[in-house]
């Protein structure tokens, strides 16, 4: 049997996204929006505690803060096959700035009831959803299939800046000017990507050339754009490996993070706790940067896989570290395996899917991303309430590996088939 030699493909610039100049207007614009996001967390998780002492009221901020993905990505998503993105998005950031006002004027007031929490925690949530799916469309008409790559990891970076910023930026705000006060100045972190919007031509359909379908609702139609793409394995593995890693941990770590700190022998409030907080952050940070700068790992569904694999092994190894160093450095690594697998597996849905359902396809692969986060505070949260916390976060990796492992043999079939083929 003869071997024909095939060129390896041409690796990636370092930084290609940002060699558009609407890509680099839409990332600072981006973490900007995400920072402004976090603030307000800071800011209105300190005064509810405050004003309340409800662990009902901030359970019911992280429901409220994934639910709407969950139930509404798909229908978002094609809002966003159907509809101009820009608009979209304009609507979200509008969505996000109208919920700081509305803290603002509460807190100046001294009105604020539980019910008012309830309304402007539930909007937050669903301007977050809103955005999510046109939001990736978006950076396909930015910077195109060459480059949608470095555009999704360096759009989650920029998502882990603010994460990483905005906590320090709110404690300012909330020390130096108040809770209404600084509610006020965070609704002005909205403003410049709602402007920059208003008044550039990428309307996230510009590279399509697909006809717009009818809208769809829900779970119902999540079914169908499922249907769709079932035949393609890739796709489909892609969203159970984003459903299983969400569902099994997700941001179940983060409320639980108290606790851990204490283990570790470390204060509460003190310096050593926020450096827990941060090192994941700032591990993705990190992460996003180095596989830009060095160009590595292209999107392939096996590398997504072995990479979700090192996430889980490392959170095992979290929830049993016998040190605090070794709990920051495992933290770390957690966030430089969960960027690049999870950019890694978005990339590789964007380009697989068909145009005209693109925005289904991203929605669907953001409720199994972010909306099935909630199972995680069942899986890390409720069964740490039975056997503790590291018990239960170290149960959740091992089993979350087994099932990765799972999905990795369900592409097997098409490795086979390809090398049959050649």
């Amino acid at each position: 049997m003869s071997q024909v030699a095939v060129a390896a493909p041409p690796r990636e610039p370092a930084f290609a996204a940002l060699r558009h100049s609407g890509f680099r207007a839409y990332f600072l614009g981006s973490v900007q929006s995400m920072m402004g996001d976090n603030i307000e967390h800071v800011i209105t998780y300190w005064v509810l505690y405050q004003t309340f002492r409800s662990p009902v009221l901030a359970g019911f901020a992280v429901i409220s803060h994934w639910a709407p993905h969950l139930l509404f990505s798909v229908y978002f998503g094609a809002l966003a096959d159907r509809y101009d993105c820009r608009r979209i998005i304009q609507v979200s950031q509008l969505l996000f700035l109208s919920v700081s006002v509305g803290w603002s004027v509460l807190f100046f007031t001294g009105r604020l009831e539980v019910w008012h929490a309830v309304v402007l925690l539930l909007v937050h949530g669903f301007a977050g959803a809103i955005w999510s799916p046109a939001g990736q469309l978006i950076l396909h008409d930015m910077v195109g299939r060459e480059h949608l790559q470095s555009a999704v990891r360096l759009n989650a970076t920029g998502r882990n800046l603010g994460i990483l910023f905005g906590p320090g930026v709110g404690g300012a705000l909330l020390l130096l000017a108040g809770p209404a006060l600084g509610m006020l100045l965070n609704s002005t972190m909205y403003l410049p990507l709602t402007i920059w919007l208003g008044r550039v031509p990428y309307t996230g359909h510009g590279r399509d050339g697909g006809e717009r379908r009818r809208l769809g609702m829900g779970w119902r139609d999540a079914r169908a754009t499922l249907s769709a793409v079932q035949h393609n394995r890739t796709v489909v593995a892609m969203i159970a490996l984003a459903a299983t890693t969400s569902f099994m941990v997700g941001s179940g770590l983060q409320a639980q993070m108290p606790q851990f700190a204490h283990d570790l022998g470390t204060d509460e409030a003190g310096v050593a706790y926020s450096a827990l907080l941060m090192a994941n952050a700032l591990g993705a940070v990190a992460g996003g940067v180095l596989l830009e700068s060095l160009g590595l790992l292209r999107s392939r569904a096996r590398t997504a896989i072995v990479l979700a694999m090192l996430w889980s092994l490392a959170l095992a190894g979290f929830a049993v570290a016998p040190s605090y160093g070794v709990a920051i450095a495992l933290l770390f690594l957690m966030g430089l395996f969960n960027l690049a697998f999870s950019a890694m597996g978005q990339t590789i849905v964007q380009l697989e899917a068909p145009p005209e359902i693109r925005g289904r396809v991203v929605g669907l692969f953001n409720m199994a991303q972010q909306g099935l986060r909630v199972g995680s505070g069942f899986t890390v949260g409720v069964v740490g309430g039975l056997v503790g916390i590291h018990w239960s976060l170290g149960l959740s990796a091992l089993v979350m590996l087994l099932l990765i492992w799972r999905i990795l043999t369900y592409l097997r079939p098409r490795r086979r088939a390809a090398r049959l083929a050649a």
